[in-house]
């Protein structure tokens, strides 16, 4: 990292300056080697009500000399999966609703970017033989790229842990959910 571009230093430091929400688990992780001449990852953890866990990658992408794709020399890569529950799995709208998440999270964030695309993928495994009392999961993935507008990249990253506590449930950060809150009844 000694010898990595100073640009792709500081914004290195600008992820690693975020403090998520406390349900929000973030920890570098070894980033991919063959994309870019330079990378970061992080990867993030949290889980909402009933146990949702939603979990994810951001990666940091940069060539100093830019790539046409990327209209740019830095590139974000985020991966985030989460479980559903079969009755939201089901859910003709649910491909929609998984992107709206991540723009209205960029959007929220204050984060400007450009060449934005991915994809909302739901997947539904049924087990068999040895693993078959696993029964049934479903499951939504996003993937998605761009190009951020800045090399402080402290909004993309709190973007990111917003998408993650969507994909698991959680409400937004100051909403407390009915089941959430505690009675101040003393009986």
């Amino acid at each position: 990292m000694t010898q990595a571009p100073e640009e792709f230093r500081a914004a290195v430091a600008t992820l690693e300056s975020v403090r998520p929400r406390p349900e929000v688990r973030l920890e570098e992780i070894r980033a991919p080697q063959r994309l870019a001449p330079w990378a970061h990852a992080l990867s993030g953890e949290t889980s909402g009500p009933g146990d949702v866990l939603a979990s994810g990658r951001l990666v940091l992408l940069h060539d100093p000399e830019g790539q046409e794709s990327w209209d740019g020399v830095f590139r974000l890569v985020l991966y985030v999966r989460a479980e559903l529950d079969r009755e939201l799995a089901t859910d003709p709208f649910l491909p929609t609703v998984g992107w709206s998440w991540l723009t209205e999270a960029l959007e929220s964030s204050g984060a400007a970017w450009k060449a934005l695309g991915g994809t909302v993928t739901e997947t539904s495994s049924a087990r068999f033989g040895d693993i078959a009392a696993q029964g049934r999961t479903d499951d939504i993935e996003l993937r998605a790229s761009w190009t951020p507008a800045s090399a402080d990249l402290r909004c993309h990253c709190d973007a990111f842990c917003r998408v993650l506590s969507s994909y698991a449930g959680l409400p937004p950060v100051g909403v407390t959910m009915f089941d959430q809150r505690q009675s101040s009844d003393p009986s």
